[in-house]
């Protein structure tokens, strides 16, 4: 190859990787399919889960609600309390091991296909295509003089991308504030102080990330790719460059000349603006599109696809390729620890307390006697109903001989709610020695089962 040549091919590669916002060449292909699959499939549901209804006992709400003022968690017909922070550390925890486990077996998979930043950039991306152009066409436009063409295409461009961030934070902040009280507080200018932050800085924040930021976030904000390497091996399933096929690059004319024609597609698809021929780099987030692109152009020479492919180091090296990534110690270990943790939450959830009970003695008042001679204490019980339909409870007090409790010992509690109730309780006078005597409170659902707590206290002899 000309010198002169390779410096024309040089430089185009560089137009892509270090000239200002890259512009990715569109592709199309399995892996690009795919990525538009995860769009939609995330977006269905982010955009469209805050809207669904429920039907209780005492009307329709939101279906998934993370309700902060009442301290609540709705999701569908399950009420979860601050009580119940168990279950959130296990979701976190399921989520960092699926994570752990995906990269051991293939690399940055979740980085292409399903993280938000990937998510909103390819949508950001897909909007300024349908204004600006193809990847030349917005180059060009970048690296003209400003004109009022070029202004009127860039508002156009931004004021869409303002539309869709700002539809996104009223969207996340309809999963805590009730998103059909919320978008006519929008509309109406109207909102709350915590809503009106939230909404301006989650819609800033996705502006500027997936519209501004875009490829700077995986490259150099993300702290993910920092560590992937040491949760991943020479078993492990990257988006890789088959040196041994590919090399020395070249016209295939030349009889020496390997299968890699020295295109530069897979760098001008790439989102990170890398050449995966370089070998496995840090910013690469196994999107797949330099596979897609490298697949049309083996289909055009009519040589076998697969140049570049999801392959381990191992079999690059001419392992076969049914050894792939295997049964090994670091996969064996992220999957039993993705069993465990979720054996552990169905057990959390299968034994969760749907009542909670506090006992509070009032200690202004140690004890009182009566005209019966009976010796009184006075306590206040502190009752959540966890469910959301009404329930009724009985309370039982023992500990003591003839101990009782006075007046009505049975209580209705409303759906998902709290209430407190004061509660006398008596012993005769002479059973047990004067001082502070253990005692337990039994509370128990009227009807059903599975609603039954114990609370410890004391009653005061004189």
């Amino acid at each position: 190859m000309s010198k002169a040549v390779s410096k024309v091919r040089e430089a185009k590669l560089e137009l892509y990787r270090k000239k200002g916002t890259i512009h990715a060449k569109a592709v199309g292909g399995r892996f690009n399919t795919a990525r538009w699959a995860m769009v939609w499939l995330t977006q269905i549901v982010f955009y469209g889960a805050c809207w669904l209804p429920w039907a209780t006992e005492d009307g329709i709400r939101q279906a998934i609600l993370f309700d902060i003022v009442h301290e609540k968690l709705y999701l569908f017909g399950l009420v979860l309390w601050p009580q119940d922070a168990l279950l959130l550390a296990f979701a976190l925890i399921l989520a960092a091991t699926a994570l752990f486990f995906v990269t051991a077996m293939a690399g940055r998979l979740f980085c292409g296909f399903a993280c938000p930043q990937t998510v909103y950039t390819s949508i950001f991306v897909w909007i300024e295509a349908r204004i600006e152009g193809d990847h030349l066409a917005r180059l060009k436009l970048d690296q003209s003089s400003m004109s009022a063409r070029k202004l009127a295409i860039k508002s156009a461009k931004h004021g869409a991308w303002a539309l869709v961030a700002g539809w996104t934070a009223i969207t996340f902040v309809g999963y805590f504030s009730p998103i059909r009280e919320l978008l006519p507080a929008v509309a109406a200018l109207q909102t709350g102080p915590w809503e009106s932050f939230w909404l301006i800085f989650y819609a800033v924040f996705t502006y500027v990330q997936a519209g501004l930021a875009r490829e700077a976030v995986c490259q150099h904000m993300c702290p993910y790719s920092r560590f992937q390497g040491v949760m991943i091996d020479a078993a492990t399933a990257n988006v890789s460059y088959d040196r041994r096929r590919g090399e020395p690059r070249g016209a295939r004319r030349r009889a020496d000349a390997g299968d890699c024609i020295d295109c530069g597609i897979c760098v001008q698809v790439c989102p990170t603006g890398i050449d995966i021929r370089d070998g496995l780099q840090y910013q690469c987030i196994n999107c797949g599109l330099c596979v897609d692109g490298c697949d049309e152009v083996m289909d055009k020479l009519g040589a076998p696809r697969g140049l570049i492919r999801f392959a381990s180091d191992n079999t690059l090296a001419g392992a076969p390729e049914g050894t792939g990534p295997g049964l090994r110690p670091r996969v064996l270990v992220y999957a039993s620890l993705l069993l465990l943790f979720s054996a552990l939450s169905v057990w959390t959830l299968s034994q969760r307390a749907t009542l909670r009970v506090d006992v509070l003695r009032d200690r202004g008042a140690l004890s009182r006697e009566t005209a019966e001679g009976r010796i009184e204490n006075d306590y206040t019980l502190k009752l959540i109903n966890m469910e959301e339909a009404a329930r009724r409870f009985r309370v039982d007090v023992h500990g003591l001989p003839g101990l009782r409790i006075e007046g009505d010992a049975e209580f209705t509690i409303g759906p998902g709610s709290i209430q407190t109730v004061p509660v006398v309780v008596s012993s005769p006078a002479e059973a047990a020695p004067a001082g502070a005597r253990p005692i337990e409170f039994h509370t128990a659902a009227v009807h059903g089962a599975g609603a039954a707590i114990s609370e410890k206290s004391s009653f005061i002899l004189p």
